[in-house]
């Protein structure tokens, strides 16, 4: 099961990144309206030194860095790089995110053309799943036929124990169906795995998308039942049986949904933490035959669950029982079929692609193989990502990211201890959590093992369903053993970063130790602005609303003296309240209480990165690079890193699911809160990147 709790710098999705950022948004609300202080900063009569690292030609001088510093930073670019027609947004993530896949796309071609491989080898194993992705023919010809036996099984179940089989199985095969269940850290006893369940069975987003009945939504839903229905007849159902499947589809998901908790609510890890017998588990749910379903699972030894949400639980035990058999094997059959689309012929997947574009406005489909590399990363990531980073991360490269990690630490050691809201028993619980960071760059220390997994040429899907039943299976193995601080949750080649509170660990993949974010030739402002500020943010993950709620060695325990938290909340709120007053369209705003932890991270990961440049450059002259300053230059690299266009359902999709704001206000919003960013760019009181002081948030 995923780590639900794993906190990541930006939102990915399965044809890329979904990232933050709309040229043609409105400037967002600011403190004041009149005008700032001229762009002066680029204009110097001293011989201009050429940089490394940041591209002055896409900042926009028609724009006043102190009243709108997205546009000012980027707009040239924004203007001149328009979103190409099979993405949902296109930024500075995407164009590194290409740059890996080409690097992919080498590897996993030279590993199909090696036909000798030793059977059972990663290189064996990577070359014929990828073989058999790219084989469209292949796919074609065999139609549905690969997964006719799972069909049978859902077909041959008579009773409700044999519903409850087969929600087990379905499980092991990742379909999504009803609930969610697996193997991870317990989050009140950090060294010991645990089985957990949770809320699930919805294929729409999430909850909102079944109960709001505003015209774009309805819209979202239209369309979801056009691709169920449409789906149905390519399997030979009649036009009619294949409506009356789609309604009764819908009606399922929505109970569920009624009874799920929405994106905000999840947030509270106490709230989703509920421990109980197995014995307790089977009373209050017989239904489910939990018995039943951990024996499916390979994990009947478990004798304690933790349950994620228990109202949806108990609505979802009701229903077992009271909707008809046949309706559950129709849903059961619309999530295995929906669930391995991409691995079916082509018009089931130009049917899911047509309802995803409802979503996210894609002009058109991903590239075939951009999206079997994207398959094949998931299935076998750590087998290639071997080779990847042979070819793409030096050591040299490990050696300065693991060098900028600890002076963050340091610098953030320092913001801790000068804290004037913090009790002196808090920070010290704060340091100690801080110093017990692990942190992981690059490629984990041991690799996946996946000698267990059969791959071949012979069917993309069959190798599909086989990945994902390994997988799983890998997962259920871990009840019971010593927790492997040694495991990664993103694989070698990602465009990310995560901090993980139950492993209180950062981790940084190779794939975004690479320009923008980090360049060994650029000079530290660039560097620190960047990848600085991404380390920063991930640590500040750790004391976000949060991450705070786990102590040094990653358990749910309140470490916090009363009135610490209270003035903890007190200030987070006041970003809460800054976010939710940014409308990028009429009417729909950011939602501050959903994105409030990467809010705070980016404001805290910001200010970590600037004292530890500060302190790098303390003795050193502050020479101006390309006409800026150290201070200018840190502040144009993360503005830059943030650059992005992106379409406006994707937009509304992001701001409705996604813990992640915008990109525009992933810049401005942190900006307006720092005097430093003023100051270095001449700011005025009355200038629109500047908050009022009163109105400033200054947490870490």
């Amino acid at each position: 099961m995923k780590n639900t709790n794993r906190l990541t710098l930006a939102a990915v999705a399965a044809a890329g990144l979904t990232l933050a950022g709309c040229a043609s948004s409105k400037t967002p609300a600011a403190a004041t309206t009149s005008a700032a202080a001229a762009p002066t900063a680029a204009v110097t009569e001293e011989p201009v030194v050429k940089g490394i690292g940041l591209d002055v030609t896409t900042i926009d001088n028609s724009v006043a860095p102190c009243d709108d510093f997205f546009q000012y930073s980027s707009g040239n670019w924004l203007k001149n790089n328009p979103i190409p027609a099979a993405e949902t947004s296109w930024g500075s993530f995407n164009e590194l995110y290409n740059k890996n896949q080409a690097v992919q796309r080498q590897i996993l071609e030279e590993a199909v053309a090696n036909t000798g491989a030793a059977k059972g080898s990663n290189a064996q194993k990577v070359g014929d799943f990828y073989a058999s992705a790219m084989d469209s023919m292949a796919i074609e010809k065999a139609g549905i036929t690969p997964l006719k036996a799972e069909l049978a099984r859902i077909d041959a179940i008579k009773d409700l124990k044999g519903l409850q089989r087969e929600l087990g199985h379905q499980q092991q095969i990742s379909t999504g169906s009803v609930f969610g269940m697996g193997v991870g850290q317990d989050d009140k006893n950090s060294t010991q795995y645990a089985v957990q369940i949770r809320q699930g069975g919805l294929r729409l987003p999430n909850r909102d998308y079944y109960l709001k009945t505003d015209p774009r939504t309805k819209a979202v839903q239209a369309a979801y039942v056009n691709y169920i229905t449409n789906v149905f007849k390519l399997m030979g159902e009649t036009p009619a049986a294949a409506a009356k499947n789609a309604a009764t589809i819908m009606r399922l998901e929505t109970r569920l949904a009624k009874a799920s908790k929405g994106p905000v609510e999840l947030r509270d890890p106490y709230a989703n933490y509920n421990k109980m017998t197995v014995a307790e588990l089977q009373k209050q749910y017989p239904n489910f035959g939990f018995p039943t379903v951990l024996a499916q699972t390979n994990l009947s030894a478990a004798k304690e669950v933790i349950v994620g949400q228990p109202a949806f639980l108990k609505e979802a035990n009701t229903m077992l029982k009271s909707e008809p058999l046949s309706d559950w094997k129709t849903y059961l059959r619309w999530h295995l079929v929906s669930s391995v689309a991409g691995a079916l012929p082509k018009a089931y997947v130009d049917e899911s692609f047509k309802y995803s574009q409802t979503l996210t406005g894609a002009k058109q489909m991903q590239p075939r193989w951009k999206r079997m590399l994207g398959s094949t990363d998931r299935a076998l990531g750590e087998a290639f990502g071997q080779v990847y980073v042979e070819r793409a991360f030096t050591p040299e490269a490990k050696a300065k990211a693991l060098e900028l990690v600890n002076n963050l630490k340091s610098a953030f050691a320092e913001h801790i201890q000068q804290n004037a809201w913090m009790s002196a028993a808090t920070k010290a619980e704060a340091l100690k959590k801080l110093n017990a960071f692990t942190v992981k760059i690059g490629y984990p220390d041991k690799w996946k093992d996946y000698s267990a997994l059969t791959i071949s040429r012979e069917s993309y899907l069959k190798n599909v369903l086989a990945a994902r039943e390994w997988a799983a299976k890998d997962e259920e193995k871990k009840l019971g053993q010593p927790i492997d601080r040694n495991e990664w949750g993103m694989t070698p080649p990602t465009v990310n970063a995560y901090y993980n509170p139950p492993m209180n660990e950062i981790v940084f993949p190779a794939g975004i130790l690479q320009p923008p974010f980090y360049d060994p030739k650029a000079d530290d402002a660039v560097n620190y602005g960047a990848i600085g500020a991404v380390i920063g943010h991930e640590m500040t993950h750790g004391f976000d609303d949060e991450g705070r709620q786990y102590d040094a060695q990653g358990n749910l325990r309140d470490w916090w003296t009363k009135e610490d938290a209270e003035n903890f909340t007190k200030r987070a709120d006041v970003v809460g309240q800054q976010f939710d007053a940014f409308t990028p369209f009429d009417s729909v705003h950011v939602n501050g209480k959903l994105t409030m932890g990467e809010n705070l991270a980016d404001l805290g990961g910001l200010n970590i990165a600037y004292t530890a440049l500060q302190k790098t450059l303390a003795g050193k002259p502050k020479t101006k690079i390309d006409g800026f300053t150290p201070e200018q230059r840190f502040f144009l690299s993360y503005a830059q890193v943030w650059r992005t266009n992106q379409r406006p359902e994707a937009m509304r999709q992001q701001m409705l699911t996604d813990p992640h704001s915008p990109a525009q206000y992933r810049t401005n919003g942190p900006l307006q809160n720092m005097p430093q960013f003023y100051e270095a760019f001449g700011c005025k009181e009355d200038a629109k990147m500047v908050r009022k002081q009163e109105a400033r948030a200054k947490i870490w």
